[in-house]
């Protein structure tokens, strides 16, 4: 992707519209709980800020970076749910300031950084636009969360062509998460968007493939539904267990959710 703008405006969007959701909530809204464990909206939003923050130092102060990931490797297991627990303590007025500041310098760090610049993170380094593609995913995935904690149906835009494409992407790293080998053959992947568009990932005559909707892979891919609950197939071995331990997401591999919770209802495609 040359041109990081289209995924930047993208983000903005799916944070706007997350900001929504949480702007006029009461003091007791913010501590209800959502379908991560022990996570209340506020957890949710505070984690959003904090990994905000996180990208916004890898973007503009990489000796800062580094101490964070110095602190995540203190303490692998609790690093995401010691920051968010941090940060839901705050008044939720505070935490939504904080949230709208915090990512606002990041779009503009991400707007104004150099053509071709890679930066340092939890996994691989990423260009401009995957670190985009990253907050968008992440936006999206726990604002599923905050939704569901609302009762509030998310319609599925052509945005989650970002989400799909991280989730593709990461196939190595979620192999590599998880201590195995990556395959050596691409695979195929047939993803339909939410406009009956097909999203096509790889060579067309690869013997591993994975199709589906693409709403459901990205519910996979961000571990907001388990695989026995979406309508995904997988041809082949190889497909077949990548499917077991996709994520899209840096870090340690996620417990995800069990199967029989079901999908994060969902509106009208828009």
């Amino acid at each position: 992707m040359s041109d990081p703008t289209p995924v930047i405006d993208d983000l903005r969007e799916e944070s706007e519209e997350l900001d929504a959701l949480v702007a006029e909530l009461s003091p007791e809204d913010w501590r209800r709980a959502t379908p991560a464990p022990g996570w209340t909206i506020a957890h949710q939003i505070a984690h959003l800020n904090w990994t905000d923050r996180a990208a916004l130092a890898a973007v503009t102060d990489e000796d800062g970076f580094r101490a964070l990931v110095e602190q995540a490797l203190a303490a692998p297991d609790r690093y995401v749910d010691d920051g968010a627990e941090e940060g839901a303590k705050q008044d939720p007025a505070a935490l939504l300031t904080a949230w709208r500041e915090g990512r606002a310098a990041l779009d503009e760090a991400l707007r104004t950084a150099a053509p071709g610049a890679r930066f340092p993170w939890y996994g691989p380094p990423m260009a401009t636009a995957s670190m985009a593609t990253a907050r968008l995913m992440e936006t999206w995935a726990h604002g599923l969360d905050i939704a569901a904690a609302l009762g509030v149906t998310r319609p599925p835009t052509g945005r989650l062509r970002h989400v799909a494409r991280i989730g593709v992407r990461a196939r190595d790293f979620a192999h590599a998460a998880h201590g195995l080998t990556p395959p050596a053959e691409p695979f195929r992947v047939e993803l339909t968007g939410p406009g009956g568009d097909l999203w096509t990932y790889g060579p067309e005559d690869a013997t591993q493939r994975v199709t589906g909707p693409a709403l459901d892979f990205c519910l996979l891919a961000t571990q907001r539904a388990h695989r026995a609950d979406l309508a995904l197939t997988a041809e082949g071995p190889d497909a077949d267990r990548w499917l077991d331990i996709a994520q899209a997401f840096a870090g340690p591999p996620g417990a995800g959710r069990p199967p029989g919770a079901g999908r994060p209802a969902q509106g009208e495609p828009r």
